[in-house]
């Protein structure tokens, strides 16, 4: 990959990890419940569902999903259910008190990455990087030793500073009219999140 490939690579992947999205709700929603340090496992999580999409993409298994409509719909259905889901307990569960919700790290880990690995959206963007970016001249596996830790990187600061936001959220939403708001607008979030995953499509090609 030339300085120029990487360059632009890196660019995609901070508009691809930094937009607003389901990951970045959950980061904010983990560090204003659970405070920065328990929560880092969730970014843990986005980090290895990253690492594995990317060698998956690089092996062409994403290009197969993407290319077939009934396992993108059951993974459609399925993402979208999931968030609203979210979404809904989170409304329901907003006024009670933080303290009374004790996660294990295995727990926070566990939903962050369902979350990161169910969202089809994941898939157009991960295809996207390799149909652009990727040398088709140059052994795959080269191109992977520079990929693989700029894009872990990208997603690591990112993500870190989501969660960072969402734990100063939770100190400064001290009053429980506060605390209730912010966490009901995270829910809101998550619903709507999903009602955009079950009309998403994979545009022709596998481009985002």
């Amino acid at each position: 990959m030339t300085y120029q490939a990487w360059t632009l690579f890196a660019l995609f992947w901070v508009v691809f990890v930094t937009s607003p999205g389901p990951n970045a709700v959950n980061c904010i929603q983990n560090g204003m419940t659970h405070g920065f340090a328990k929560s880092l496992w969730g970014v843990l999580a986005i980090l290895t569902q990253a690492f594995l999409f990317l060698w998956l993409s690089a092996l062409g298994v994403t290009a197969l999903i993407a290319a077939s409509p009934t396992a993108f719909l059951i993974a459609k259905i399925i993402g979208a259910g999931f968030l609203i889901w979210l979404g809904v307990r989170g409304w329901m569960t907003a006024r009670k008190p933080l303290a009374a919700q004790v996660p294990t790290a295995g727990s926070i880990y566990g939903r962050a990455f369902a979350i990161a690995t169910i969202n089809p959206k994941s898939v157009a963007g991960y295809l996207a990087a390799f149909s652009q970016f990727v040398m088709p001249d140059v052994p795959i596996g080269q191109q992977m030793w520079v990929i693989v830790p700029t894009a872990l990187s990208i997603t690591a600061a990112s993500y870190v500073t989501y969660t960072a936001l969402g734990a100063g959220l939770g100190r400064a939403a001290l009053g429980m009219v506060a605390n209730t708001v912010v966490r009901r607008v995270l829910a809101v979030s998550f619903i709507l999140y999903g009602l955009l995953l079950g009309s998403t499509v994979v545009p022709p090609g596998g481009r985002a």
